[in-house]
C-alpha cells in the first residue's frame, strides 16, 4: 500500500519541520511540503507530532526466571509495544550455563518466529565464556547479525561471569566488531546482604531495596568501565539507576573514554518509597528503584549526553507470580511491565515538563538505539530509503494509565492512575498501518528479525 502522511510536524534527532511523507511498500520515498503523490491511504497529521518508530533495546519476553516466566510472550509483548509507539524491540537470549549459544538461539527463535508483531532482534547473554563459546560469538556477529552480548556481574551460579571471562569476551567482541552490554551490580555484596536480611527475618520488599545499595552499582559500573578501557572494547551499561553509577561513567570521560548508558522510564519517574507500600512487590526489580536525588541525577545525565537511551527492562509478572515472594523478598520474581508506556511517559515527563527537547526525545527513544545497535539509518530515522516505521502522536491529549486500558498481559499497572499528556494515535511499521483508532491491524508473524551491524556511536 502507498501511504501519504500529510502536514504533520516531523521530528528527528536533528530537526523539526512541517512536511508530508510519502511511503511505498515498506520504505519512505519522499519528504516535503505539498508532495504531488496520490496514495491509496492518506493520513491527516495536522497538529500531530511525527516521530521515527520507537526502539526499545531492553525487553524480556517469555523469559524463564526465578521458577516462572515473564507473562508477556512475543505476541502480547510486541502488540503492546506497538500500541505505545514502539516498532522494534531487542530481547535477551539467556545461555544456560554449560550449554551452547547455538542452542540458546534456537530456543529463542522458537519463542519469536511467527509470533512477533513488531520487528525484533536479540542480544546474546553469555553466561559461560570459554574456547567453544568464543567461536560461537564470532559466528553470531559474522553470520547471524547478532552483534551485542549481555553480561551479568550478579546472579552467581546462574548468569554471572567472572572478570577473567568478561575480559576474554571483550577482546573477542572488539576484534569482530560487536558490543558488550552489562548488568552492572556487585553480586557478591548483594548476595551477602540478602543472606544477612533473611537471617534477621527482614523479609519485606523494602529489604530488596536495602540489599542493593547504590555502592553495588557504582562499583560494578566503574569496574566494567576499566575493563572496557583495558580491552578497548565498546560497552553499554543497561538500566542505570543512580547517581553513583552515573558518576563512575562521568569520571572515565576524564581519560577520553566513552561508555554508552541506558536508563529506564521507571528510574526517571518512580522511587524507592513504593517498597514500603503493602503491595511493594509490584515494583521489585533489579536494580531497584532509587531515591529522588537519583532521578535528578539521571535527568541531568541525559542533558549532559552521559545517558544515551531510555529503555524499559520490560519483564512483567502477574500478581500471583509476585506472591511467590509474599513471605521472602528474595523469592519475588524481579521485573515490571512498561513496554507500552515508554514513549508516552517520556514525552509527558520529559518534553512537556521542559526537561528535554523534542530532538533529545527522539535520540533517547529511537535514533541512538538504532546507531548503538547497528541498525541506522534503516531504523531510527525519518529519511528517504529508511524503513517506514513511524509513530504519530497527539501532543496535548491527556489520558490516564491503568491496567483497565493497557494491552500488556499483566493484571496490574506499575503506573496505575498516572495522568499523562501525549497520546500515540497511529503507528506504521515498514509501511503498514499497525495501530489506528485504538486497534491493532497487523497479525502475529508480521514482525521481522532484523540483522544488525557494528555499533555506530563509538
Amino acid at each position: 500500500m502507498s501511504i501519504l502522511i500529510k502536514g504533520g510536524k516531523v521530528v528527528t534527532a536533528a530537526d523539526e519541520f512541517i512536511a508530508d511523507i510519502y511511503i511505498e511498500n515498506d520504505k519512505i520515498v519522499a519528504i516535503g511540503k505539498n508532495l504531488p503523490y496520490k496514495a491509496e491511504k492518506v493520513i491527516n497529521a495536522k497538529n500531530r507530532l511525527v516521530f521515527p518508530g520507537g526502539i526499545d533495546p531492553h525487553v524480556h519476553l517469555d523469559m524463564p526466571f526465578m521458577g516462572t516466566s515473564s507473562s508477556d510472550n512475543y505476541e502480547t509483548g510486541t502488540r503492546a509495544a506497538l500500541f505505545g509507539g514502539t516498532t522494534m524491540v531487542i530481547d535477551f537470549i539467556l545461555q544456560t550455563q554449560g550449554d551452547t549459544l547455538k542452542n540458546a538461539l534456537k530456543t529463542w527463535q522458537k519463542k519469536s518466529e511467527n509470533k512477533a508483531l513488531s520487528d525484533y532482534s536479540y542480544h546474546m547473554a553469555v553466561t559461560d565464556f570459554n574456547k567453544k563459546t568464543e567461536k560461537e560469538v564470532v559466528d553470531l556477529i559474522t553470520k547471524e547479525g547478532i552483534t551485542s552480548f549481555k553480561t551479568f556481574m550478579a546472579y552467581k551460579g546462574a548468569l554471572m561471569i567472572d572478570d577473567g571471562q568478561m575480559v576474554g569476551l571483550m577482546k573477542t567482541v572488539k576484534k569482530h566488531g560487536g558490543l558488550v552490554t552489562v548488568h552492572a551490580t556487585n553480586g557478591d555484596i548483594i548476595d551477602a546482604l540478602i543472606a544477612k536480611h533473611r537471617a534477621e527475618k527482614k523479609l519485606s520488599p523494602w529489604y530488596h531495596y536495602l540489599s542493593q545499595p547504590e555502592v553495588t552499582e557504582a562499583e560494578a559500573t566503574a569496574r566494567f568501565s576499566d575493563m572496557l578501557a583495558y580491552t578497548d572494547c565498546p560497552g553499554y551499561v543497561v538500566h542505570m539507576t543512580c547517581e553513583g553509577a552515573l558518576n563512575a561513567v562521568r569520571n572515565v570521560t576524564k581519560r577520553n573514554q566513552k561508555v554508552l548508558v541506558e536508563t529506564c522510564t521507571q528510574y526517571l519517574v518512580l522511587d524507592a518509597s513504593l517498597y514500603k507500600k503493602k503491595d511493594g512487590a509490584k515494583w521489585v526489580m533489579s536494580p531497584p528503584l532509587r531515591e529522588k536525588k537519583d532521578q535528578t541525577a539521571l535527568w541531568a545525565g541525559i542533558s549532559q549526553g552521559l545517558v544515551h537511551v531510555v529503555g524499559t527492562d520490560h519483564c512483567p509478572f502477574n500478581l500471583k507470580q509476585k506472591q511467590m515472594g509474599a513471605k521472602d523478598f528474595s523469592k519475588i520474581p524481579n521485573g515490571h511491565p512498561a513496554i507500552e508506556h515508554r514513549m508516552e511517559l517520556l514525552y509527558s515527563e520529559g518534553v512537556k515538563k521542559g526537561k528535554i527537547s523534542l530532538q533529545k526525545y527522539v535520540e533517547l527513544t529511537s535514533t541512538n538505539a538504532a546507531k548503538i545497535f547497528g541498525m541506522y539509518p534503516q531504523k531510527g530515522s525519518i529519511a528517504i530509503g529508511a524503513d517506514a516505521d513511524i509513530t504519530i502522536m497527539h501532543p496535548t491529549k491527556k489520558h490516564t494509565l491503568s491496567k483497565k486500558t493497557h494491552h500488556m498481559n499483566v493484571d496490574y499497572s506499575a503506573y496505575e492512575g498516572f495522568k499523562i499528556t501525549g497520546k500515540v494515535e497511529t503507528v506504521l511499521i515498514r509501511g503498514q498501518i499497525a495501530i489506528e483508532n485504538n486497534k491493532c491491524l497487523v497479525a502475529p508473524g508480521f514482525g521481522k528479525f532484523i540483522k544488525r551491524g557494528s555499533p555506530q556511536m563509538i
